[in-house]
């Protein structure tokens, strides 16, 4: 039995038009870990993800979240484990008030009453989503940065083990990122993060998995795949902004009495 909450096995998958989206993918993830999964458009990153929690059933292959292995008749308990979080807020959030949208998933799973009051106050505060300040709004009138927070919350309410993140700081300003950043950080639960944002992807995860045309090309430690810009432009991914300096590499670093020298120099001309 496997115990990791994610195992994939020789996974394939062909969509009807013939484009074979995953090639014989071979993963697991341990519990709590922060995995970021990157590729270009096209790299099979959303077909992966829809695996995860039963969207697509394997045409090849097996996964197993926890202790079921994906088929029919386990979607319930997977889809209680897995808790996946969209690109699009909007897609999530469907109900005319936040506090009825964070508590939606567990009303549907039978918790009523006191326990339904504190499991979504509990899921609000995970996101710094006040209780009583944004409880009685209408998601419509959030910002893109809120609604990701109440999308996310709404998640966390079924009590997951598993996240799975798409592209979570698409259409957030610098400081909603930011604060996203530090609340994944925080939370205690195995990760698998989407995203174009290598930059975010490096801040938050320590291994880093990159498909491309439906395979796994790099399975290992994030920092040393970002500063591989080779790598990363073969498969049509940009370094993050912290490794695109040339001296990030401590060999590279500038020579600090020039810069100072230069420097002075500016300041006298």
């Amino acid at each position: 039995m496997h115990h990791n909450p994610v195992y994939i096995k020789n996974l394939s998958h062909r969509y009807p038009d013939g484009n074979l989206a995953l090639d014989n993918i071979n993963l697991s993830i341990k519990a709590n870990e922060k995995v970021a999964l990157i590729g270009a458009n096209g790299s099979g990153k959303s077909t992966l993800q829809f695996h995860l929690n039963g969207i697509f059933l394997p045409q090849t292959g097996e996964v197993s979240i926890g202790e079921w292995t994906i088929n029919d008749k386990n979607l319930v308990h997977i889809r209680n484990f897995v808790g996946v979080v969209f690109q699009n807020p909007d897609n999530q959030l469907f109900m005319p008030t936040v506090w009825e949208d964070v508590a939606f998933g567990p009303m549907n799973k039978g918790i009523k009453g006191n326990e339904l009051k504190l499991t979504v106050i509990e899921a609000m505060e995970a996101v710094n989503i006040e209780p009583h300040l944004y409880g009685d709004r209408n998601p419509d009138n959030l910002s893109g940065g809120e609604k990701k927070r109440v999308a996310i919350a709404g998640v966390l309410a079924m009590n997951p083990q598993v996240l799975v993140l798409d592209e979570p700081s698409a259409q957030l300003d610098p400081r909603s990122r930011r604060q996203l950043i530090n609340l994944l950080h925080k939370l205690p639960l195995t990760l698998l993060v989407a995203t174009h944002d290598l930059d975010l992807a490096w801040e938050l995860c320590e291994r880093t998995i990159i498909l491309s045309k439906g395979k796994v090309v790099y399975d290992g430690k994030t920092d040393r795949i970002m500063s591989d810009h080779t790598f990363l432009e073969k498969h049509a991914l940009e370094a993050p902004l912290s490794f695109s300096r040339a001296y990030c590499n401590l060999e590279d670093r500038p020579n600090l009495t020039l810069a100072n020298n230069h420097q002075l120099s500016l300041i006298s001309d």
